[in-house]
Order: structure tokens, then sequence, then C-alpha cells
């Protein structure tokens, strides 16, 4: 049957093609459909009023019959009178051809069809999308979601995971399919899950469907069919039954470019020889590049000056032109203006003079008028694969480049006092940015944390984001993993999701930032499926499926990134917070935001420390020990890291939240002077405590400092110190239900596994799904 289908589908978009057509009619659609082993309902077709002066409605069945008008130029037909319903005899749909006749007289009408009536409930959970859609960054991509004329605005009134569900039709297995089926809004109002709504399908009948409709993402390209859609597809008398098709065709050819030579992200990421095209006497961008690699450590000897006219630049060896360099190197910088690049690329190419090429100007793919320019650097580029050398790997155009502490080099032009010298060790990170100014702004904020790799890949010419995970995934020492893409290469998206997938899997952690999301609301579509699925949500169910965290704001990004890296070594066994704070709203707060988190009672022997605490501190009458824990504003630094260090060592608490409303006399929270005798610096201070408390409690807790500026120094000492530290108590349990979702995931996974090797005979490993 998917054999047949598949054949049935290019057979027919040959033809149409050869025709002009860029859609075919919805009649070669319900042959494509029943093919794949899709119920359509049984049909009669008449070219006009003469023809169907001479069919028999009446061996469709039923009191009723729907007639359509069918043409590849109206998509929408409910919406602009192409569908009535009439009785089932000749004369009323004879009738109702001859109106249609009418009023789409001068269209490109290539007939009728008389369709049996299918009853159904139209109410919600009756009427459902299934798209499937090919994408350029993602390949095909099948779409489940509410159906009939309100498609969109069901879409977009309901809550964002529960909309739609989107599957790659390679990569989904059918339990994965019923996850991601059960979770929409939908699904229980047609499967009887509410109170008193009959049954109308079931989630195994409705994934049967999708999985018969997700084969022929075999024939979904952009030169073949580009959309193939079925709204509504309808439960009726216990079977799904698909009541209109849309399918469009393209013939734009697939983007294919020769793979680029991944070992060579070697010479690139960790060169042992560079040479910089584009530095002068003044302090342009070049010149602040050269500046910036020889602070980070590296050797003036291994470094070249492409720059004629002298022999020395500042301690390094210059040279007139790239073939004139004294041996090839691993890494050759373009700080130079786009009109250069190309003829500099040719040099490298014909002279073979460079493993890895960085191109740091903009104005080439972005700008239009440069086609000339880019066209040319890609057939470089092309014919050097072509060889066996392989030519070098090009990161940019229009990128800050790459910070690589393991590289002892820095490409992006920013002034060591305008971002700062990294000081302290390397962090488990790397972060892969489209957005060179993104990757400064989060250097900037990301206090205490080094990544061992910044990469800004701009505009992608050669080098994309996926080919540098796919390098980066190979690297154990690298934890967390952040990402920001506005757009993918041809089919990167797939590539990087899987690569996801595998980085998740064994344990790490991928936060992901999609920008550029409102650009397919400025696309016109013709299909609902464009419209419900575009390029951000897709990227956003795709990436999470794969286990990456989506990170809905910049902020979110920052923090996630920031708390997955300073909490990387905490093992997480549990949704159970423990929290304490000096003010009453901030408990409440707390326990308001709890999401998926739980507040447990603490132990008899946890009661009985903290209303001792409470008792030395003359707090036992005034509140009661329970959690969230409100120590007032009366408890001094002693008694609050006593308590903060009783909660997080009870047995039934598995992560905490520690709230401190600094504005307190019992608290030393200020920077030392001004007209009072605080030192948040000192040892016995509340941050000096908590620091210290960091190191010795093995579970993961974070710190909200809800407070205005003068307290900003205490929350940055807490910050830099490495517990994850936020000023208001709602974002922070927002964020940490994340945190904990992800790690217990990752921590009970871990202990099945172990389990499994441990107990598991040969074979159970597959069986069990690991």
């Amino acid at each position: 049957m998917y054999g047949e289908a598949v054949k049935t589908a290019s057979r027919l978009v040959t033809a149409a093609r050869a025709g002009g057509a860029n859609a075919l009619l919805e009649t070669d659609g319900f042959k494509i459909l029943e093919a794949a082993g899709i119920r359509c309902p049984k049909r009669l077709f008449a070219s006009g009023v003469a023809e169907a002066d001479l069919l028999d409605p009446a061996t469709l069945g039923g009191a009723q019959v729907v007639v359509k008008v069918v043409a590849p130029s109206i998509a929408h037909k409910s919406e602009v009178g192409g569908v009535a319903m009439v009785p089932n005899d000749r004369q009323s749909v004879v009738a109702a051809i001859e109106r249609m006749a009418r009023s789409f007289a001068g269209q490109d009408v290539a007939g009728y069809s008389i369709s049996e009536f299918i009853p159904y409930d139209p109410s919600p959970g009756g009427e459902w999308l299934l798209g499937l859609r090919w994408t350029d960054e993602f390949g095909p991509v099948v779409t489940v979601g509410p159906g009939g004329v309100a498609t969109e605005f069901l879409a977009a009134a309901l809550q964002t995971g529960r909309d739609v569900a989107i599957f790659p039709p390679r990569r989904t297995s059918r339990e994965q399919m019923l996850a991601g089926l059960k979770r929409l809004a939908l699904t229980p109002l047609a499967t009887g899950g509410i109170r008193r709504q009959p049954a109308r399908t079931t989630v195994e009948r409705l994934a049967d469907v999708v999985s018969k409709f997700s084969r022929l993402a075999a024939v979904c390209r952009p030169d073949g069919i580009t959309e193939l859609e079925i709204n509504p597809l309808v439960p009726s008398k216990g079977e799904l039954v698909a009541l209109d098709v849309l399918v469009a065709i393209g013939t734009r050819p697939l983007e294919e470019r020769p793979p680029r030579p991944f070992s060579k992200l070697r010479h690139l990421l960790t060169p042992s020889t560079i040479a910089i095209a584009g530095v002068s006497a003044s302090m342009n961008p070049g010149h602040v590049i050269l500046n910036n690699i020889v602070r980070e450590g590296f050797d003036r000897g291994s470094l070249f000056v492409v720059k004629p006219g002298i022999t020395q630049f500042e301690g390094c060896q210059a040279v007139p032109t790239i073939r004139s360099l004294p041996r090839p190197v691993d890494l050759l910088i373009l700080s130079v203006s786009a009109a250069q690049v190309p003829d500099l690329l040719i040099d490298v190419v014909e002279h073979r003079k460079a493993e890895s090429v960085i191109v740091i100007p903009a104005g080439l793919e972005e700008k239009s008028g440069t086609e000339g320019l880019v066209r040319q650097m890609h057939e470089t580029l092309c014919e050097a694969r072509a060889t066996d050398w392989k030519g070098p790997v090009v990161n940019g155009g229009n990128c800050l480049g790459i910070q690589s502490r393991p590289g002892h080099y820095d490409t992006m032009f920013i002034p060591a006092h305008k971002l700062g010298v990294a000081a302290g060790p390397v962090s488990p990170v790397a972060l892969v940015a489209q957005s060179g100014a993104f990757a400064v702004s989060r250097t900037t904020r990301l206090t205490g944390i080094h990544p061992k790799y910044s990469i800004t890949v701009g505009n992608q010419m050669d080098l994309t984001v996926g080919d540098y995970l796919r390098y980066l995934e190979g690297d154990p020492d690298l934890k967390v993993f952040g990402i920001y893409v506005e757009g993918f290469r041809p089919l990167d998206g797939r590539a990087t999701m899987e690569i996801v997938g595998r980085i998740t899997a064994s344990g790490r952690t991928v936060v992901l930032y999609r920008g550029g999301r409102t650009r397919e609301g400025a696309r016109a579509t013709v299909s609902h499926t464009g419209s419900v699925a575009g390029d951000y949500t897709v990227t956003r169910q795709l990436a999470r499926a794969e286990g990456a965290i989506v990170a809905e704001t910049l902020d979110d990004f920052t923090d996630l990134v920031r708390m997955f890296t300073l909490l990387e070594s905490k093992a997480v066994f549990g949704r159970r917070i423990g929290a304490l704070s000096n003010a009453g709203y901030e408990c409440v707060a707390i326990a308001d935001n709890l999401g998926d988190l739980e507040l447990p009672a603490f132990t008899e022997g946890t009661e009985a420390r903290l209303t001792a605490i409470l008792e030395r501190a003359r707090l036992s009458t005034v509140v009661d020990v329970h959690n969230p824990l409100d120590v007032t504003p009366i408890l001094n630094d002693e008694g609050y890291e006593m308590a903060v260090r009783r909660i997080l060592e009870d047995d039934n608490v598995d992560a905490g939240v520690i709230g401190c409303v600094p504005a307190t006399p019992a608290l030393n929270t200020l920077a030392a002077g001004g007209a009072h005798a605080e030192d948040l610096l000192r040892d016995d201070s509340i941050a000096s405590r908590l620091l210290r408390l960091k190191d010795e409690i093995a579970k993961p807790w974070i710190a909200v400092v809800d407070a205005g500026g003068l307290y900003d120094p205490f929350a940055q000492r807490l910050q830099e110190g490495g517990i994850p530290t936020f000023r208001t108590a709602d974002r922070a349990m927002r964020l940490l239900n994340i945190f904990v979702e992800e790690r217990f995931n990752h921590t009970v996974r871990a202990q099945m596994e172990r389990w499994v090797d441990e107990f598991s005979q040969p074979g159970d490993r597959q069986v069990l799904g690991f």
C-alpha cells in the first residue's frame, strides 16, 4: 500500500507539473490518500452540467450529497461558495452545478465532484487538521491539530504545546506519536476523556491514520509535493474520514551543497598557526583582533599579518599577500571589506594556504546586489571540495568569529576594556550563535562563566550550526550547549535536531533560542498547516522532542544557560523542594508558582532543629515551622545559615529555593562604605555563609534577591560565586521547574540504564528503549 501511494503521488505530480500546474485537483488528492489507505468519501465527477445530467448520484447512498467545484486555483472552497450540500437526486445536483458554473465563470474550473455525505459531530474534537509540509530547514514535517474553518483561531487560542503536534516522519516512533497526540487539548474531546463526552474515535486509530499519512513524506520535496493537507479529517461511524484535501506542488530543486571537510574544524577551533588580513596601524577591527589573539596567549611566532610594504607588525611576521605566506596556516582571518573576500578566497584555494577561514565582514549574502560575489565564493569552494585537498572550511561571513579557550584566540573585535577579559577556569559550555552581538551580550551577562567556545556563525555560507554541534558533540568536557539561531541552512535544521537528540541522550543540556519568529507571519501561505505550524513552532516542537530546552525569551536563555552550568554537577532525585525566605509575601509567591514541583513536610528531625533555631532567635512565638519557612526579617546571618543548612539537608528535600529580601538590619547585605558598618565580603556575612554552603551541599539550590539597585552587589556576589540568583520568586520558580524536570529525567534514565546494565539479559536494552 505504501509503495502504491508513492507511485500514485509521483505519477499525478509529474502529470500536473507537465501541464504547468502548481497544485493537484482535489480529486487527485483523494486518489493519493486512498492509495495510502486513508478513507475518503465515495464520489463522482462531472466536467460540467451536461455530464452531471448523465450521472446517478443515488449510487453514492444517503439522503444528501456534497457538490464541490474542482479547480486548482480555489484552495478553500467553502469560503467562496464552492461547496453545496443538496438532496441526493440528479435535479438538485445539476442545479447546484449550474449555480457554481455561473459563479466561477472564467476561472480554471476542471469540473465538479459529487461526494457521499459523511455525517459527523462538528463540535471541538470532531474536526482535525492533518498536514504534511516541506520545510527547507527540516525537510518534511507532519502537523496534527484542530481542523475546520476555525483552524487558525483554535490553534492560537490553545495553550502552547497543546495546540498542534508536529512530527518529523523519519524520526517518530509509534510511542512518540501516541505521546504527542495525547498532549493535544483536542484529543480528550475526541476520545471521550472529558466527563460525559462520548468517544468519537481513539488515539490509536488517529495514530494509525497519521502513520499512513506520514509515509507520503517520500514524495514531499521542493520539486514534488510541497504541501498535502487534509482539513477536516473527521470521526464518523468508527472511521476517520478525509473530507477535503489540498495538494500543492513545486518545481524548485533541492539545494544541495558538497559536504564540508568535517575534520578541518580541528584546525579552525584549535589552530597552531594563524594569519590575519585587514590589519591597519589604526585600531581597526583587524588590529583589535590581533591584540585579542596575542592577549589570549597565542604564540607571536606562529601569527602572521597579511599586509604589503612591511616585514613585521607588532612582533609578528608580515607578508604582502596570502600566497606569500611561508607555509599554509591552520586559520586565516579575513577582516577586510566584503568586496575583497572573493579574490582572497580564490588565493587561498589556488595556493592551498589555509585549512580554515573566518570571514568577518558583512555585506555579502544579507545585502542585495552582492549575489555575484556570493556566487563566486560558492563556486570557489565547490571547486575546492572536488579536489583531494577538499579546500578550507569557512566560518561567516557577517560574524564576529570565534572565542576559543583551547585555541588561545579571540576574533571578536571588541577591545578588552569593553568586553572584559575572561579570568577563571574554563566553563563546560559552548555557545553557538548566528548573531555576533548576541554572543557578546551573553558573554557580558554570564558573569563568572567562561565558555570553552563562543562561536558566531553569521551567514553560514559554508559551516553551519549543525556542523559545529556535530564536532562539539564529541568533546566530553562540554556539558551545556547554548544555541541562538535565526534560520538554518537547507536541511541543517534536521541535522541539528538529530545531533541535539544525541547530546541530550548523553545527559548533557541544550538550551535553544530561535530568533526571527514573526517572519512566517509575513509570508503568505495557501494552507492552514503553514499558518498554524510556522518555522518557529516547528523548531520549538522538534527541539523539545529531542530533549532541548527552548527558551521563550532572551532573559530565559541567559538564566537557563547560567543555571544549568552552575548546577551541572548537582543530581536531581525528585521534585520536592525546601524553601525559605525572610518575607511572608515571598513564601506565598514560591507556593503560588510551584508548577510541577512539590512542597513536602520536613522530617521530624528537621522540624525540631528549625524550631530550636527559631527559639534562639525568639521567633518561635511568631512563626511556625512549615515549608516554605518564613524566618521573618529578624533572623540574623548565623541563624539564616543554620536554617538554610537544615532545610537543604532534609531527606524529604531534593532541591532548594532560598529567598533573601536584603533590606533588613539583621543581615549583612550591603557593600562596604557609607553610613553603616556592613560589608558583604566579610566571612560572617550572609553572602559568604551561603557561598560556603554551596560547596558543602550536594543538592541543587537557587537564591532569590528581590530588591533594587542598592543590593546589586549582594546578588552579584552570590551569582559570581556560583549560586544561580534571581530577582523575583516567580521567575525563579518557573525556571527551577525547567531545571528540575530536565535533570530529574536524566537522573531517572541514568539509574534505569545502570539497572539494565546490572540485571538485564542480552537484548533487553533494545526492548526497553536503551
